[in-house]
């Protein structure tokens, strides 16, 4: 196979997705079982006349609080990897030698002969040993570079689509049925949160799916029963 044609090959790996994936079915999930959970809790405990207002809220308040956290968070990890990139930069500059014998023992240490292994460093160390040594050393790739305004925005947009679900069954006709609604609609954004998340990544199924589902139903029935708590004791 002509090296051109390696180039133009598309594996379709998934690792330059994990970055918004991640912030993506964390905000849908949280979106789902927050929102579901705040309603049904405000159900159980017998106020039903707010609960459209309270499910607004919720999505509301939630959607802004997941785009900050996420931004904050990964901006974080943005700073850790800069940090290491300026600390690798000083290492070239004061000792090239010792961070060449560094790179070469990564290498035989992933298999390769020491004779090869210092064959392939020097050649990284001529193209670029600051990119060499940030991928192979640290992990550090365009690919999985963190990008805080994507998993932001993916975070906001995605709980909010979560939420959205269980917040329509807050119309249904009578208050059983507003409770009952939502819990469908929830459970059913569960399990297409859980299918949608597995084929994106590329994994089985059922396993990811199973452990939305649970995880929601868990957390939907112990706010239930707060709200119900609640409810009888008059709070």
């Amino acid at each position: 196979m002509a090296l051109e044609d390696v180039h133009e090959r598309n594996e379709n790996h998934r690792t330059n997705r994990a970055g918004w994936l991640r912030a993506a079915v964390l905000g849908a999930n949280d979106g789902l079982v927050s929102t579901a959970s705040l309603m049904i809790g405000v159900a159980a405990a017998g106020k039903n006349d707010i609960l459209v207002t309270v499910g607004i809220a919720g999505i509301s308040a939630g959607a802004m609080s997941m785009a900050v956290g996420e931004y904050v968070s990964v901006r974080s990890q943005n700073d850790v990897e800069e940090a290491d990139r300026e600390l690798e930069i000083a290492h070239l500059k004061a000792d090239p030698e010792g961070e060449l014998q560094e790179l070469q023992h990564i290498y035989i240490n992933r298999g390769l002969t020491p004779a090869l292994a210092l064959q392939v460093a020097l050649e990284m160390h001529r193209k670029d040993p600051l990119e060499a040594h940030l991928r192979d050393e640290l992990g550090q790739t365009p690919h999985t570079k963190a990008r805080p305004i994507q998993a932001a925005i993916a975070s906001a947009v995605s709980f909010t689509a979560g939420g959205l679900i269980p917040f329509v069954g807050a119309f249904a006709p009578t208050h059983t049925a507003k409770a009952m609604s939502i819990v469908g609609f929830a459970i059913a954004g569960l399990i297409l949160t859980g299918v949608v998340s597995a084929k994106i990544s590329g994994s089985k199924l059922f396993g990811p799916t199973l452990r939305v589902l649970i995880g929601g139903c868990l957390g939907m029935a112990i706010t239930a029963g707060i709200g119900q708590i609640a409810n009888v004791s008059g709070i």
